[in-house]
């Protein structure tokens, strides 16, 4: 199991909510957000949305599985870049 914490430099409004979504899906590992008290699967789009992750805001990203590493690096990428 992985964990990265960054802080988001661009919102996720409910368009980029579904782009990072299909990026998630990519992966077979199990990948969460955690923002504050919530957490969200990352591969959920509902999730994603009630989560409600603003730029500026610090989350941790998790991934268990065999493509961990990965997982992390490319979800983790798209709220340092938007």
């Amino acid at each position: 199991m992985k964990h990265k914490t960054i802080t988001v430099s661009s919102s996720l409004e409910a368009r980029t909510a579904a782009l990072f979504v299909q990026t998630a899906c990519k992966f077979q590992s199990t990948i969460k957000i955690q923002m504050d008290d919530k957490e969200a699967n990352a591969k959920s789009i509902m999730g994603m949305i009630s989560l409600g992750v603003l730029e500026g805001r610090t989350i941790t990203i998790t991934a268990d599985g065999a493509d961990e590493d990965k997982a992390i690096t490319e979800t983790g990428n798209f709220f340092i870049t938007g």
